[in-house]
């Protein structure tokens, strides 16, 4: 196997730089997922990909194109009813290039024709994947495909015990398929119709912990699935995966208890349930809140309170590496292990007995106060043009941010404008604030040796 020299990314870098003509990595990515979108919105313009056999107009496509690319899940048109099979098939086309990524999914075609893939793609990929070195990228891209549809077979058979018998066959075995990468994608996609989503199954445990999982195992982040799968035990796991783990797990059992204890009584979500299906449904919740899209109560029914918890766990999303969006949970562990540094009086963030990087802190900070910036200037211009509560916008944006899916009120009814917003703050979402603000810099920060400027203090605080 041929070797790459070690000093090859920084020499690729540089030549890049000075070639302004030439495109680095943060611009490919963002190009390439508006080059699938564009592609797609076309697609679902068509004729043949509404169920009326009349275009469902080019905005409302690139929405719809937007939502599946950056596995959102939000919708101005019903997935089941309004588009054709022709329609679903792109869609799900759509959702599995976005959740593989645009680059995986580029290095898939690239093994299939025998293209050799060279070094300025595997920067491409070292992007997309959130790597730190170019050793192994091909062959973890590989791994990345095989584990999608691995994950998305066995979660497709297990539903199909619930939809074969009640849908038949064919129609069963497509819906179980569908909703498999749906689910595993974090994309929130349904195909039952009205916009009930999985309502129906609400008290169905095979088909909530079903897509649960699909969900949880999506959201965590492909090098986290291979540590964990390689080393079985948790002391062995690397600094990255136990910080997901712990911060994935946290965030569900706490929006959990949140939401049975808040929704408890509220008849328009828990309150009509017996005492499992009101922990069932506080679960599903706290999961989907997760970047998922799906649902099992009516989110336009749940209290204030819970539609700011929720727009939390949005905002937060996933994890790095994996199909889901938001600031990732990585992100936050960042975050709140450097203020608790700075409360116990110590220089260094630390966890697990290591220390964290201060770049990798900088990066958490800068990647929150972007993603704050557009999440509060969307939710502030939406309440411009559009005449629904604050609260419902602020849950309408974090779920766009976060790539969620989830919405307080139908979006079929959002004007021109506030569609073009909601699709804007999907993309940013998926392809995350700060590789678009890399992108549009148009050039690499350049280094200036041991150049340092004089201290002075300020006051903060």
């Amino acid at each position: 196997m041929r070797t790459l020299n070690p000093v090859s990314e920084e020499v690729v870098l540089r030549k890049l730089m000075k070639n302004r003509t030439r495109l680095m990595p943060t611009q490919v990515l963002v190009l390439g997922f508006i080059s699938i979108i564009i592609v797609g919105g076309i697609f679902l313009a068509l004729p043949i990909a509404s169920g009326t056999g009349e275009s469902i107009g080019l905005l409302n496509a690139i929405f719809e194109a937007t939502s599946a690319v950056c596995v959102t899940g939000l919708v101005v048109v019903d997935t089941g009813k309004d588009l054709s099979l022709f329609g679903q098939l792109v869609m799900i086309s759509l959702i599995q290039i976005g959740g593989l990524g645009f680059m995986t999914t580029a290095t898939l075609v690239f093994l299939i024709l025998g293209k050799r893939i060279t070094l300025r793609e595997r920067l491409v990929i070292k992007e997309a994947l959130n790597e730190y070195n170019l050793q192994g990228l091909v062959r973890l891209a590989r791994r990345i495909i095989l584990i999608t549809f691995a994950i998305e077979g066995i979660g497709a058979l297990i539903l199909a015990l619930k939809f074969i018998p009640a849908y038949g066959w064919a129609k069963g075995l497509y819906y179980s398929i569908f909703h498999a990468v749906s689910a595993f994608c974090n994309a929130g996609f349904d195909i039952i119709g009205d916009y009930k989503s999985f309502t129906e199954y609400a008290n169905d445990l095979t088909v909530n912990f079903t897509l649960m999982s699909l969900i949880i195992s999506g959201g965590l982040g492909f090098s986290v699935l291979l540590d964990i799968w390689r080393n079985r035990c948790f002391r062995k796991w690397s600094l990255h995966t136990k910080l997901v783990v712990c911060t994935t797990a946290g965030l569900i059992i706490l929006g959990a208890l949140f939401f049975l204890i808040v929704e408890y009584n509220n008849p328009t979500t828990l309150g009509n349930r017996n005492w499992f299906g009101k922990i069932l449904g506080a679960l599903f919740q706290s999961v989907t809140a997760r970047t998922a899209g799906f649902y099992t109560i009516d989110q336009a029914g749940l209290t204030d309170a819970s539609k700011f918890m929720t727009s939390i766990l949005m905002f937060v999303g996933a994890s790095p590496a994996g199909t889901g969006g938001g600031i990732k949970t990585t992100t936050v562990s960042v975050l709140l292990l450097s203020v608790f540094s700075v409360i116990r009086g110590r220089q260094d963030t630390e966890i697990f007995g290591r220390q964290i990087p201060n770049t990798i802190v900088k990066k958490a900070l800068t990647i929150s106060v972007i993603s704050f910036a557009i999440f509060i200037t969307v939710s502030m211009v939406l309440s411009l043009v559009e005449p629904y509560p604050m609260v419902d916008l602020l849950y309408e944006t974090a779920s766009a941010l976060g790539t969620a899916g989830l919405a307080a009120f139908n979006n079929n009814t959002l004007k021109p404008a506030g569609k073009i917003l909601i699709i804007l703050s999907m993309f940013a979402g998926r392809v995350g604030p700060l590789t678009i603000t890399l992108a549009l810099a148009m050039r690499l920060s350049r280094d200036k040796g041991n150049l340092k400027y004089p201290e002075e203090k300020i006051m903060v605080g």
